[in-house]
């Protein structure tokens, strides 16, 4: 809605969907100020009209101060600051009650109410010189006298006039300088006031900004802004709220056309921060100092003040004062870099090389400030300093290669945007009962900082930086990044047994934290594979790389919940190099967890009372997986002795893990390690092979149904039926086993010659069904030796069945045998169903079942003892 006011209570209201209104807002844009003659309105400034727009798109700000706020990370929408909208009729009315109190000479509370409505209008209200020489005149009346809470708000309408006004009076410019001038000299600035000081600054610099104002004016208004900085910068720490004020006012002030004080005010805003009774040095307000620096220095570019450029290039990038403020110097030249990167001028170049070694040198002072500190002992003064670093880094744009920038960058990432060592260590220290109120709190307001929000960006310019760095800085970083995965690992499990249960939230903001740290490590891991695992790089190199990438992404597997494709396509890239070297294999298996580990852990102190189950250990569990997921891809290169020793029993404890993906990818790995072939001592391979069936079949069998998946353990029997030896022992036993886990399933139900086994076929003799389903399966898999006691086996168990259930095994065996191909065999097996079939229709008891079964073997055996299919004869 736009409305036009003048001294009349003639109110003008054009709506929105008035199609004259619709059309000036497209002409001009919702972010200008629409003046009386763009409307066709008469406008007589005798009459000190003034133009409110309140429009439904949000006009972008033109004041300097409300666009820092909204880039210092705390960012309060205006709207909600000032929520309800002031009506016209009541900034009409506001207006005249102050042009009755300069005629009256007098001013109360109503007129001070009044300033308050106009003042709580600012974001759509028109400011004209009219209405300025109003306010000038009221303060500047000798005969008013003005309450000490009304001169912040005539100073903020002062600033609103000069902000929005286009066509400033340098008569009217003149009078608020020298009004301005008597205000602070005199026994109202004496007061202290807070408010007054934010908003004079801001008004001071925002009229050295004024175009129209005289070179006298500006001059005035910079000395008058350096000495209220100088002299009353302890007032700035009663209230964050008035530093963005205070930053504007200097950033007008920097881009003033005139230069005499310059380097003062630079210099005020870069001392400002480090004074014991100054204002906090925090992120927010560093961000403001890198917005208003970028604002500054765009304005020096569109401006021509090549003698400000020098000016700034002299006094901050060259030749730092000692009193400055690092973080403000670090913060400041990443806002020029900002400009710059997006500039196209080449005479820029050398100024953005100055800036970058600026952020170079400060960032060597850190790296050797810190040292070799640890999580725990890292400074607060080099904690905060990081932390600027890597947001000035993310800021600026690109940003060439720095040694110290780079380590730096690391450092932060680790330390101070995933500060988890740091955390688990706090939580580890405190007493049980303060968790939540000493470390809930800080994991909370980690995970709303700015820092934290911006992780993506700064492992952006991370990885950048890795790209263009030495070989030597690289392996450095590797090996930090690398630590940092099996540092997270080993506390989590730690805190996570001690928060399990008790302290959820908590657990939940700190893994919250941890899945953000392994995206980064992804990132970090991809840019690693695609500039080091290349044909030019010696093979020890990326042998070494891939086995520390496989071990980093174990430790964080525990944190992975998505699916991301630089993840898989990293890992597809690292397997290469792994599963075809036998020495990088062994080392991948190597690393793997011990079954001490796996099976004990150091349960804290708080905690003695609860036994640990290694089951239940979630971080653990993912980590495992993940091995039990890649192992089965470098098998063949793994000795057996090494499988024997470090990975048989991790295989088989797992393969009673209440998790099925637990127990399936245990099943995988034995089906690998059965199906591989090369070695370099294959007699020990096979001799192992057949050990190792003994105890897969036990332990397979005591946990199915239940535990055991019915998959992995029918894939693990295939490839040991598959790849032992023809007529090994560890075949017969197996099946003797299969056979009798069978009957014992069938006999747990309870089955009579009348049973219908149709009807349980899917409920409670599921079970038995797959087992015998894959005992079916073997007949066409184990070798010709073996064949006869499966045979022999088979029958037994079927003749037992009641009536219903021979009928379809029978059904299922004529099906099996009537589609197989294999004429080595499918004479035998014929034979030895027309037998099973008659004898499973002569039976009528249960107690001739062995004596039938022993029957059809001998049948089929005849006196050589041999499978010769000219010697079998059919019994029908």
């Amino acid at each position: 809605m736009l409305i036009f006011c003048s001294n009349s209570d003639k109110t003008i209201e054009i709506l929105a969907r008035d199609s004259k209104f619709s059309d000036i807002v497209r002409k001009f844009g919702s972010s200008q100020t629409l003046d009386c003659g763009r409307l066709g309105t008469q406008s007589d400034s005798s009459q000190k009209g003034c133009i409110i727009y309140m429009m439904a798109k949000k006009p972008e700000s033109v004041f300097l101060e409300e666009w820092l706020r909204s880039r210092s990370g705390t960012y309060e929408n205006p709207t909600l600051r000032h929520p309800s909208l002031v009506s016209a009729q009541a900034i009409i009315r506001a207006w005249a009650d102050l042009r009755d109190s300069l005629q009256n000479q007098s001013f109360n509370s109503n007129h001070l109410e009044s300033l308050k409505t106009l003042v709580n209008s600012q974001f759509s209200l028109y400011i004209a010189d009219p209405q300025a020489k109003l306010l000038l005149s009221i303060l500047s009346s000798q005969k008013v006298s003005l309450p000490q809470e009304s001169y912040p708000l005539f100073v903020r309408l002062l600033y609103i006039w000069v902000r929005k006004s286009s066509r400033h009076s340098p008569g009217v410019i003149d009078s608020a300088v020298e009004v301005l001038l008597h205000l602070f000299s005199g026994h109202i600035h004496s007061n202290k006031s807070l408010s007054f000081f934010s908003e004079g600054v801001l008004l001071l610099g925002a009229l050295s900004f004024v175009p129209s104002a005289s070179e006298k004016s500006k001059t005035v208004c910079l000395k008058l802004l350096c000495q209220l900085l100088e002299e009353d910068y302890r007032l700035i720490r009663l209230s964050e709220r008035t530093i963005p004020n205070v930053l504007a006012g200097i950033g007008y002030a920097l881009s003033s056309s005139v230069n005499v004080y310059f380097v003062r005010v630079l210099s005020c805003l870069m001392e400002l921060w480090d004074k014991s009774d100054g204002p906090s040095a925090s992120v927010s307000n560093g961000l403001m100092i890198l917005h208003l620096m970028e604002w500054s220095f765009s304005s020096f570019i569109n401006s021509y003040f090549a003698d400000k450029i020098d000016l700034f290039s002299r006094e901050l990038l060259k030749n730092t004062r000692p009193t400055f403020s690092l973080y403000a110097v670090v913060m400041a030249t990443a806002g020029v870099l900002r400009v710059i990167n997006r500039s196209e001028q080449k005479a820029l170049i050398e100024l953005k090389t100055s800036a970058e070694e600026r952020i170079e040198i400060i960032s060597r002072s850190l790296v050797s400030s810190a040292g070799d500190a640890d999580y725990a002992t890292m400074e607060p003064k080099n904690s905060f300093l990081l932390q600027c670093i890597s947001l000035a880094l993310s800021k600026s744009g690109p940003f060439s290669y720095q040694p110290h920038a780079f380590l730096c960058l690391t450092k932060a990432l680790l330390t101070e945007i995933f500060p988890l060592p740091r955390i688990y260590v706090k939580i580890q220290e405190s007493p049980s009962g303060n968790l939540v109120g000493l470390v809930l709190n800080e994991v909370q307001q980690h995970l709303d900082s700015v820092v934290f929000k911006e992780a993506g960006a700064i492992t952006g310019v991370f990885c950048n930086q890795y790209v263009l760095a030495d070989e030597e800085n690289r392996s450095a970083v590797e090996d930090i990044i690398w630590n940092y995965c099996r540092d997270i690992y080993m506390w989590h499990r730690k805190v996570a047994l001690m928060l399990r249960g008790r302290e959820e939230a908590l657990l939940g903001n700190l893994e919250k934290i941890a899945d953000s740290a392994f995206l980064m490590v992804v990132v970090f891991a991809l840019a690693v594979t695609k500039h080091k695992l290349v044909l030019s790089a010696p093979q020890e190199i990326q042998i070494r790389l891939s086995v520390s990438i496989l071990v980093a992404f174990s430790c964080m597997e525990y944190f992975r919940r998505m699916h991301l494709p630089e993840y898989m396509d990293t890992i597809r890239a690292v397997l290469t190099r792994v599963q075809e070297n036998e020495n990088a294999s062994v080392s991948f298996v190597e690393s793997i967890p011990s079954y001490d580990d796996l099976t004990n852990q150091a349960v804290p102190s708080s905690l003695q009372k609860m036994e640990y189950l290694w089951a239940t250990d979630e971080v653990q569990t993912a980590r495992i997986l993940f091995y039990l997921r890649v192992i089965p891809t470098c098998v063949d290169c793994t000795p057996a002795s090494v499988f024997r020793k470090v990975l048989a029993p991790t295989m088989f404890l797992y393969m009673g893990h209440p998790t099925g993906k637990l127990a399936k990818a245990s099943h995988s790995v034995f089906v690998a390690f059965m199906s591989s072939e090369k070695d370099a001592d294959p007699d020990e391979r096979v001799t192992l092979k057949e050990q190792l069936v003994f105890y897969y079949v036990k332990r397979s069998l005591e946990g199915y149904p239940g535990i055991t998946p019915f998959e992995g353990m029918a894939s693990g029997v295939v490839a040991l039926v598959r790849h032992l030896p023809a007529g090994s022992p560890s075949i017969f036993y197996c099946i003797h086993c299969f056979i009798e886990k069978a009957d014992s399933l069938c006999s747990s139900v309870n089955t009579t010659p009348e049973t219908d086994l149709g009807k349980s076929w899917d409920g409670e003799l599921e079970p038995f069904k797959k087992m015998l389903d894959l005992l079916l399966r073997l007949l066409s898999l184990v070798d010709i030796q073996v064949l006869p006691s499966l045979m022999k086996s088979l029958a037994q168990l079927v003749v037992k069945l009641p009536s219903s259930g021979q009928d379809m095994i029978l059904n299922e065996l004529y099906q099996h045998v009537a589609e197989s191909d294999d004429v080595t065999r499918k004479p035998t097996l014929v034979s030895w169903l027309q037998s099973l079939s008659y004898f499973s229709y002569q039976n009528t008891s249960k107690k001739a079942a062995k004596g039938a079964a022993k029957e059809i073997h001998d049948s089929m055996l005849g006196t050589e003892d041999s499978l010769s299919m000219n010697k079998i004869s059919a019994r029908l």
